[in-house]
């Protein structure tokens, strides 16, 4: 993330060990990379939560990024975060992206909700979590993004 901060996308492909895109390396990336790296500073257990390239298989392209906000909270919940390189929408990535990290939700004993929290005028990813059990529970005021709704759905 240090490396994608300083646009050595060089670097941070090496340490990646896979080729990253510019799309790691844009200004709305560059807030990700900072937040999570305060956070990690902050809060290093929460490292194999956080952020992790996507790469198709068996190509090995890389096509986004997906993780969750952190660990679980103290109620078990986890939220998702996922993101799809513009050069690569509307293939069905961010689906498999959500797919992947429900999977990984509900093989942790210690999540038991998972939460996503999107924009109302973000429709594709309203569509994205159609169909996969999301419940609107409310919503929230985010200083980055505004309104978001919150959906929540049980890990297992």
């Amino acid at each position: 993330m240090k490396a994608l901060l300083d646009d050595d996308l060089a670097g941070a492909s090496a340490a990646a060990g896979i080729p990253l895109t510019d799309y790691f390396i844009t200004d709305e990336a560059k807030f990700l990379w900072r937040f999570r790296l305060g956070q990690l500073a902050r809060e290093p257990e929460h490292a194999r939560w956080i952020v992790r390239a996507v790469v198709t298989e068996p190509e090995g392209v890389v096509v986004g990024h997906a993780g969750f906000h952190g660990a679980p909270n103290s109620s078990g919940t986890v939220e998702i975060a996922y993101s799809v390189d513009p050069a690569h929408r509307r293939r069905g990535y961010a689906k498999a992206m959500l797919a992947a990290l429900l999977d990984r939700a509900a093989s942790e004993p210690s999540v038991t909700t998972v939460r996503a929290s999107i924009s109302p005028g973000n429709a594709a990813s309203l569509a994205t979590i159609a169909g996969h059990g999301f419940i609107e529970v409310g919503e929230q005021w985010d200083e980055e993004d505004g309104r978001e709704l919150l959906y929540e759905r049980p890990a297992r």
